[in-house]
């Protein structure tokens, strides 16, 4: 049986961790390098490191107690993967293969890449023969319309697609996605329990592994969205925040209902 996964995700929004609100409102939460080394801890399965920072990709980022200045995320990632110890997922303005290259030279074991997609979509093929499905996720932003359907959006929820998320995902993974980061824009940062609905429908339709986004509140939720959602994966941040649940927790916890996970052993 494959193992669920546990991935924190964290926002680098201007250099700083912070906390999403549907893609809305950013609250400051602290320093990226202090997260990383709790989790490094805390038994996670892998992290991904998302910059939502707006425009140019060029931030001062507070690590330890000092300021310093990171001219790219590729320097940023280069300084974050030494002391990351579990699987690193980087996105955030990737514009090309090369801007790929970069970032899985500085120390990312996968790329994330989203708006990339909808503007070249032949990229994911070409990035798939070139560095391996394994190393690509395909990140899908999706909001619900008034009309009560889901929609695929780019740019932090403000731009439509005219995609539903079933038939978005089935075309990244036959254009070579390895696997998905499924985000619900309504969940994001809210705690109120995954979007299960949307969650089957997705790992419903394709084959590659669904890493479920927003909504983690409780240990109730990350189970449900296993067990119904069917998701390979479970991505959370505020539950790590803002409660006292850690990432152990959960996995002891899924383990009671059946949920095999990696546990580190003492």
């Amino acid at each position: 049986m494959v193992k669920v996964r546990l991935v924190p995700v964290m926002l680098l929004r201007e250099g700083m961790l912070v906390k999403s609100y549907q893609f809305k409102r950013f609250l400051p939460v602290g320093s990226p390098l202090n997260s990383i080394k709790f989790f490094n801890q805390w038994d996670v399965d892998e992290i991904v490191f998302l910059d939502i920072t707006p425009g140019k990709s060029a931030k001062v980022g507070r690590l330890d107690d000092n300021y310093q200045r990171f001219d790219s995320l590729a320097d940023y990632t280069q300084y974050i993967s030494k002391h990351c110890f579990v699987p690193l997922t980087v996105g955030g303005g990737i514009k090309s293969l090369k801007d790929m290259e970069i970032l899985f030279k500085a120390g990312a074991d996968k790329v994330s890449v989203n708006t990339l997609i909808h503007e070249s979509p032949q990229i994911l093929q070409q990035a798939a023969e070139r560095f391996g499905k394994q190393a690509l996720v395909a990140s899908i932003d999706v909001k619900q319309r008034h009309d009560g359907k889901d929609e695929v959006v780019t740019g932090y929820g403000k731009e439509v697609t005219g995609f539903d998320a079933v038939s978005w995902a089935k075309k990244v993974e036959a254009w070579g996605a390895g696997e998905i980061l499924l985000n619900s824009i309504d969940r994001d940062g809210m705690m109120n329990g995954y979007d299960i609905q949307l969650a089957r429908a997705v790992t419903g339709a394709v084959k590659i592994p669904v890493i479920a986004s927003g909504g983690a509140g409780n240990l109730e939720d990350c189970l449900g969205v296993i067990k119904e959602g069917r998701v390979s994966a479970l991505a959370a941040a505020s539950i790590f925040q803002y409660t006292q649940i850690t990432p152990l927790n959960i996995k002891e916890y899924l383990a009671k209902f059946g949920v095999e996970t990696r546990v580190k052993k003492l």
